[in-house]
């Protein structure tokens, strides 16, 4: 295996969830998941070599995926297997009911709302939510306060 796709495939399976976590929030439909999750995977292979790593490479995967999820819901996406891509060994993670009700209730938020909580969720400082979504960091912190409220409250409601 080529030096790049070792490379790729190593940060790909550290951060595979990321991936995972994206289609779930934004695709209710299994073969949509798999077909999201190929695409994902090759517009992050196509784009790898320019990846600069003036981000964290979960930032940049988190940027593609959303990215990528986003075309996906506005446009028909035609998945071409990729040879390289499917040598790739990545395991889905598992859930439990309490992960999945949270998964349920930010489904429903709007399409931004649903990327700043899941980037709060994953560890992400507000200056990293804001960079990836292209809003300020302020408004940023002001959004994540607001869907965290609303969030209890749906949650508590069930």
């Amino acid at each position: 295996m080529p030096s790049l796709q070792r490379e790729f495939t190593a940060l790909i399976n550290q951060n595979r969830g990321i991936i995972y976590k994206v289609i779930r929030l934004y695709v209710n439909h299994e073969e949509d998941e798999r077909d999201l999750f190929q695409e994902i995977l090759f517009q992050a292979w196509k784009s790898y070599p320019r990846f600069d790593g003036r981000s964290k490479f979960s930032t940049w995967l988190y940027r593609v995926g959303l990215n990528t999820v986003l075309t996906f819901k506005r446009r028909p996406v035609v998945v071409v297997p990729h040879e390289d891509l499917a040598s790739l060994n990545i395991a889905q993670p598992k859930t439990t009911d309490d992960s999945e009700a949270l998964y349920v209730a930010i489904r429903e938020l709007p399409e931004i709302d649903r990327m700043i909580i899941t980037l709060h969720l994953d560890g992400y400082e507000n200056e990293e939510i804001a960079e990836i979504t292209g809003i300020t960091k302020n408004n940023a912190a002001v959004k994540l306060h607001r869907i965290k409220d609303n969030l209890i409250k749906t949650l508590k409601a069930e």
